[in-house]
């Protein structure tokens, strides 16, 4: 028994130790687009709206290649577990090569989503704004794609403190510099929401010098070959595009049905895409900081596999739930009892916005609900791709997201109901997933994929 309690013990400051940076990696991220929806909402309800939903579509855009190089991070991971430190810097390589191919993919499809705002039934001050945020956002995407290579890179070997300093950094290049552009603030001109969108690129831009002087540091390049390693490699670039399309695919699906969802609500004006922006924002910063804990039960659980340790494994799923349930749960109390002050935050005043004011803390309400079934689904999620049970999560995810879709469709279109039923039926989104995954997890479906996925890294195709 007491050998137990220390492997739990272990176990779970083990998961802290990997999560923590990832996790402050993770809400530098969130916090970046709060404070920008922020500095929005001291212009006017319509620029929040127009962040929302020209972000949502920029990110859906880049999700489906943001997917695929993030697979970098399990490929460099398996190289680094096989002694094969010279492929790691390859596979940065090959991202590299990746993200520049998909550069003018991702500008035509941009040229798509941008031409089909003006279907969207949006008000017209907040389309033009909308547009210019996205148009922004897009042009400069590729950024974003490099940086993720290298983001991987340091993930994969273990190095999240570098992910964290280097995100750190850009939030705080990125909140005064934004103000400054959005406002004309120490002599910048004042550029309303094209600044914020500057802002953004501009500590992407920072973001990716500071990874690249990390990755040619004296120590990195001489344990990892650098050097040697600025060569196309046929066999590692198409497994690195076998295994990663997938896992982009999935990201990308249910990006695609939740921006869908996001722009249907909004053609019920500017009341409901505010309300959505406000709520988002705080579900932003309870949901983007446990991706961290996500990454680290990935990473434990893939090692369990490899190990054959199925002791530690039920450890690192025990010790995933109660991290993530007591900081989501903690939130959701949050949410409920200080839902009007959380809310009031985005309010210049709650009299000449008691619409929106009203609509925003009924929202509240349903998003405090939901955020303790985040934590199991990310968790839960962690624990099945960890395993290998990838197409099961792709198929289950990628289908309820797009059933939400449809129903939104019914009811938002075809029946004209009001926002609170289609922000209901979002809620009942992530509860319907939270359940599956719980089922999945809890059944032995998953762990037929054990022997299959966690041999030796395919020794003969290295």
């Amino acid at each position: 028994m007491w050998a137990l309690i220390r492997t739990d013990k272990q176990t779970l400051k083990m998961l802290i130790a990997i999560a923590i940076p990832m996790v402050i990696s993770q809400g530098t991220f969130a916090l970046m687009i709060f404070t920008d929806r922020f500095f929005m909402s001291l212009v006017s309800p319509t620029h929040v709206a127009a962040t929302l939903g020209g972000g949502v579509a920029a990110f859906m855009c880049m999700s489906l290649w943001i997917g695929l190089l993030s697979y970098g991070n399990a490929l460099v991971a398996q190289y680094l577990g096989a002694g094969k430190k010279s492929l790691c810097s390859r596979i940065v390589t090959q991202g590299l090569f990746i993200a520049g191919l998909c550069t003018p993919i991702l500008w035509f499809m941009g040229y798509g989503v941008y031409l089909s705002f003006d279907g969207l039934g949006h008000d017209p001050q907040q389309l033009v704004l909308e547009k210019q945020y996205f148009e922004i956002l897009l042009a400069w995407g590729f950024l974003t794609l490099f940086k993720a290579c290298f983001s991987s890179f340091f993930a994969g070997i273990g190095n999240t403190k570098v992910v964290m300093i280097v995100d750190l950094l850009g939030v705080v290049i990125n909140v005064p510099l934004s103000y400054s552009l959005i406002f004309g603030y120490a002599g910048a001109p004042e550029m309303g929401i094209a600044g914020a969108a500057w802002g953004t690129v501009l500590s992407n831009f920072t973001a990716l010098v500071l990874f690249f002087l990390f990755y040619r540091s004296r120590s990195n390049s001489t344990e990892f070959s650098v050097a040697d390693s600025y060569q196309f490699d046929r066999p590692l670039f198409n497994r690195y595009w076998r295994l990663g399309f997938p896992s982009g695919l999935e990201m990308f699906l249910n990006v695609a049905a939740f921006n869908v969802f996001i722009l249907l609500f909004q053609s019920y004006g500017v009341t409901a895409g505010a309300s959505a922006a406000i709520v988002l924002n705080w579900d932003l910063l309870s949901f983007v900081p446990m991706v961290g804990l996500h990454i680290a039960v990935i990473s434990m659980v893939g090692r369990c596999m490899g190990a054959q340790d199925f002791q530690r494994l039920n450890s690192v799923i025990s010790s995933g739930f109660v991290l993530g349930l007591m900081y989501s749960g903690s939130l959701a109390l949050l949410f409920i009892f200080f839902r009007e002050s959380l809310v009031g935050v985005f309010m210049t005043s709650a009299t000449e916005n008691d619409a929106i004011f009203q609509l925003s803390s009924w929202m509240m309400i349903g998003m405090a609900s939901y955020v303790m079934a985040d934590a199991v689904i990310l968790v839960a999620g962690g624990v099945l791709r960890g395993a290998g049970d990838t197409r099961w999560l792709m198929v289950t995810s990628v289908l309820l997201h797009w059933l939400m879709v449809l129903a939104q469709y019914v009811v938002i279109v075809e029946l004209q109901l009001g926002p609170k039923m289609a922000w209901m039926i979002f809620v009942g989104l992530i509860l319907a997933l939270a359940l599956a995954f719980t089922l999945r997890l809890t059944g032995s479906g998953w762990r037929k994929h054990i022997p299959q996925e966690w041999t030796p890294v395919e020794a003969a195709n290295l």
